[in-house]
């Protein structure tokens, strides 16, 4: 019935995405073309309904049992509708935002999901207290917002956020969280069939009815599969989003650098960024593709190491972050305090 059930949510989600298409023309959920886009003519937008419908359908055969599941699926529904109503009538960032947060505290006050405190090395624990149900809806918010700021190409959000599912199902397995587990394979299915349409050069576009939905749907499964406070399970779910969180907060220190509103739109994103390097459209998602494989394979490796091991492997994944953003200039093309400083140190020693 397991398999069966995840076979039916991908045919179904392949077979409903057409539909999803021709509903998005009718009621002018579309997206034209603009100065920040890359596509050049008219796509449908709200191809994310066909994930969420799958995954309904999914849920509602294999009826997985868990305290949290009735406020998760609520949440699931404020965050389509608040996805939804921005492809058809471009919402304000603020009611968006009100939206995510309606969501999230859905999860956090009525499931019960709360990160209280974390397991610190050698010894150490850092509890939350109060901040804890704040510091939750933060994760949450903030995931949903980084899957929907890698929405820039043809099947980029939706493959990484595959590539995301399978590491979390994985790692869920492994570790015996098998809701985690059931749920994490319902929601790739289902966005699988939907890839059929959305790789390169795509047909239909998710939206922020998609992007919002597996954002939302992705830090709320971390937060259940992850959150036994111990530093290892809460790095994890971080190493395993590792490209959209980089890019977020690369994007962040980018406008600060630049002295621009954190909400203000640029051209300046990892894919965008690749793209100007010279890389086709159908390579850069690719190569992004294989960023988040690496990623996922890091996450598992890193969930069986020992600490001291987990710290070195933290090290070198950040000292790897960093050489690559400044590379291809992710915080802007004059903003490279790493590379300087090796520059430097170089032109130093050949000098001696």
């Amino acid at each position: 019935m397991f398999f069966l059930t995840l076979i039916v949510c991908f045919v179904l989600s392949v077979l409903i995405t057409p539909l999803i298409k021709k509903l998005a023309f009718r009621i002018g959920a579309t997206d034209r073309p603009n100065q920040r886009k890359v596509h050049q003519s008219v796509m449908p937008r709200i191809g994310g309904l066909a994930i969420f419908i799958s995954f309904i359908i999914g849920m509602i055969l294999l009826h997985p049992e868990n305290p949290s599941s009735l406020p998760i699926l609520v949440g699931c529904f404020i965050i389509i509708a608040t996805g939804f109503l921005d492809d058809l009538i471009e919402l304000p960032a603020k009611y968006k935002l009100i939206g995510q947060l309606a969501a999230a505290c859905v999860v956090v006050l009525w499931g019960n999901l709360q990160v209280v405190f974390i397991n610190l090395p050698f010894g150490a624990q850092l509890q939350f207290g109060f901040f804890s149900i704040p510091f939750t809806i933060l994760w949450i918010v903030g995931i949903t917002n980084a899957i929907n700021l890698i929405d820039g190409l043809d099947g980029l959000a939706a493959g990484v956020s595959s590539i995301a599912l399978i590491s979390i199902s994985g790692i869920a397995f492994i570790q015996g969280y098998l809701y985690v587990f059931v749920i994490g394979l319902i929601v790739l299915m289902s966005t699988l069939g939907f890839l059929v349409y959305n790789f390169h050069p795509a047909k239909i576009f998710m939206g922020d009815t998609g992007a919002l939905f597996l954002g939302f749907i992705i830090s709320v499964l971390s937060l259940l599969g992850f959150k036994n406070v111990t530093f290892i399970s809460f790095i994890i779910p971080v190493i395993i989003l590792g490209v959209p969180i980089s890019d977020t907060l690369f994007a962040i220190i980018r406008r600060i650098i630049n002295k621009q509103p954190l909400s203000a739109p640029d051209k300046s994103h990892l894919h965008h960024c690749m793209l100007r390097m010279g890389f086709s459209h159908r390579q850069t998602v690719l190569l992004i593709y294989a960023m988040a494989a690496f990623f996922g394979l890091v996450a598992v490796i890193f969930s069986q190491a020992r600490i001291g091991g987990a710290l070195v492997l933290i090290g070198v994944i950040v000292l790897l972050i960093e050489i690559i953003a400044e590379k291809i200039g992710l915080m802007g093309k004059d903003h490279k305090p790493l590379l300087n400083i090796v520059r430097t140190l170089t032109t130093a020693k050949d000098r001696s």
